[in-house]
């Protein structure tokens, strides 16, 4: 019996990544529109949370998005490249799934613990793609990029950081907490048949 191949058909506009300075250029692109699609996304995240401290992480967040487009122009507009071409589906994914933790119902504390850790999911992602470009700038000897990436690489740890913090701090505690959940909890489950 033949081995099974299976045979894909190239699917809308496939660039050939001839050089690691083309893919470089492919994954910064890919960052870019990663970073409008959160551009859009964070206002929202802002106005669904109910912590006030997880609002404000989001609103930072947004200006510090914003600086990031700004540091992608800059680094594209010195190698006379468009920024612009791809479109970013792990972002697309990963907006989406925040987009219907939003949408559920539920305690407060309970939905900013899901929207913490939607955010978290999207913190890491981008820390991947910005320590890979950071990288690729390095060995390509681009040393304005590389500075510029590493800033913004800083700042996604820090943003992340700051999600685990509010969720260690506050959040996660609270939606442990919340009405309800303590009598169907495995530990008051085994307190009340303590008490028996």
């Amino acid at each position: 019996m033949a081995p099974l191949v299976l045979q894909t058909q190239p699917k809308g506009n496939i660039m050939k990544l001839d050089s690691l300075r083309t893919l470089w250029i492919e994954e910064m692109r890919d960052l870019y529109n990663a970073e409008n699609q959160l551009l859009k996304a964070l206002p929202k995240m802002a106005k669904k949370a109910a912590a006030p401290e997880l609002k404000q992480a989001f609103q930072s967040h947004l200006e510090e998005t914003k600086t990031h487009v700004e540091r992608l122009d800059q680094i594209f507009d010195t190698l006379g490249k468009k920024p612009t071409g791809k479109t970013c589906k792990a972002m697309k994914g990963l907006v989406e799934e925040g987009s219907e933790m939003m949408q559920e119902t539920g305690p407060s504390s309970v939905i900013d613990a899901g929207i913490i850790a939607a955010g978290q999911r999207v913190e890491h992602y981008e820390m991947a793609g910005y320590g890979v470009v950071r990288t690729f700038a390095s060995i390509l000897g681009e040393d304005e990029a590389e500075g510029l990436l590493q800033e913004t690489l800083d700042e996604e740890a820090a943003a992340d950081e700051k999600l685990t913090e509010i969720a260690e701090s506050t959040v996660n505690d609270e939606a442990d907490n919340e009405a309800g959940n303590e009598e169907d909890s495995p530990m008051a489950a085994k307190q009340s048949r303590g008490r028996r």
